[in-house]
């Protein structure tokens, strides 16, 4: 089983992602047994047959999708994961950010994709609680290094709602 990050530790992940291959469509493709976080696709295209596996539900996001298509589902996922298809594509920051504040998302908000530890305390910032290395990158240099980069941040953010000034004066 493989490690993520999980609140500031390393966890075993109960998880599997499913992705489309090639030539599969959100109709065709074979639901998995088990924990499955699911593609939004496949979650719009097979909801009811998804939640009558009687397994938790998640689903994924990916760069592009609008959170605001799941926000109606909040109420019965138990994680939402967020693809971030490469190191420079930073709309996974936004969808965490909306998810949190707009949508008031509580649950497991978990990074897929490429996912390297220096972007970990700003994910972490923005709302995720949940880091799914790259494969073949050190969970436990991640772990001993990503998270306490700075010892202040001066902006408000999920993680920290007033700003450093506000925090000065209380």
């Amino acid at each position: 089983m493989t490690q993520i990050i999980q609140h500031r530790n390393a966890v075993e992940d109960r998880w599997q992602v499913l992705a489309l291959n090639e030539g599969e469509t959100p109709d065709s493709v074979a639901l998995p047994p088990g924990d499955v976080i699911f593609p939004l696709s496949v979650w719009k295209t097979r909801k009811a047959e998804i939640a009558d596996r009687g397994q938790a539900l998640a689903v994924w996001l990916d760069s592009a999708d609008d959170p605001a298509e799941i926000a109606a589902d909040l109420g019965v996922l138990s994680l939402i994961a967020v693809n971030f298809p490469k190191f420079a594509d930073g709309r996974g920051y936004s969808t965490a950010r909306l998810l949190r504040s707009r949508y008031g998302w509580h649950g497991e908000l978990r990074a897929i994709g490429d996912v390297l530890h220096d972007q970990l305390f700003y994910m972490k910032r923005c709302g995720f609680d949940s880091f799914a290395l790259k494969e073949g990158k050190n969970l436990e240099h991640a772990l001993a290094n990503a998270f306490d980069t700075w010892s202040e941040s001066y902006q408000a953010a999920v993680d920290q709602k007033l700003p450093l000034f506000r925090r000065r004066d209380a």
